[in-house]
């Protein structure tokens, strides 16, 4: 950045590198010293700038010039972003379709499943019993007495 800094910046820049305030304001004055950057002093604060001179100021022609080459590439970064959104995509749907062998599996499970209950709906349409008339008849007897408890319960509970 292009701007006025004191050694604590540049130190909270630098600590990434584990350099040390003390180390990196020494450095700072060797450079002031030696012309590449300058400095000035505000009571005990010391501000270092970078030198103008040293910087290639483009005209407006190559301003111009930059300035569509960098729409120029911002166009090309968003077709590669279109064209990988793209491809991700089919990825997707590619991977969620179902593979060869599933798909068979799947198909001789279901035949399996269709040949079961064909059987059970021709034994059910050929009107054969699938309870006995003893069976029939005890459960028939066990609900009738189910329901003649539940209503002498129910006469017991009105009259509370």
């Amino acid at each position: 950045q292009n701007r006025p800094l004191n050694s604590q910046n540049v130190a909270d820049s630098l600590q990434k590198y584990n350099l040390k305030k003390a180390a990196v304001q020494k450095a700072l004055d060797a450079l002031a010293d030696s012309g590449r950057i300058s400095s000035k002093e505000f009571r005990k604060q010391k501000i270092y700038l970078a030198r103008q001179d040293q910087f290639k100021i483009p005209n407006s022609d190559e301003l111009n010039h930059m300035k569509e080459d960098n729409a120029r590439l911002q166009e090309q970064l968003n077709e590669q972003r279109r064209r990988i959104s793209e491809v991700e995509a089919e990825i997707k749907a590619v991977q969620s379709n179902l593979t060869l062998v599933e798909i068979q599996t799947k198909e001789e499970q279901l035949r399996t499943e269709i040949e079961d209950m064909e059987a059970k709906l021709s034994q059910l349409q050929e009107g054969v019993t699938l309870v006995r008339p003893e069976e029939r008849k005890f459960n028939e007897e066990l609900y009738t007495q189910a329901i003649s408890q539940w209503r002498k319960r129910k006469r017991n509970f009105k009259d509370i």
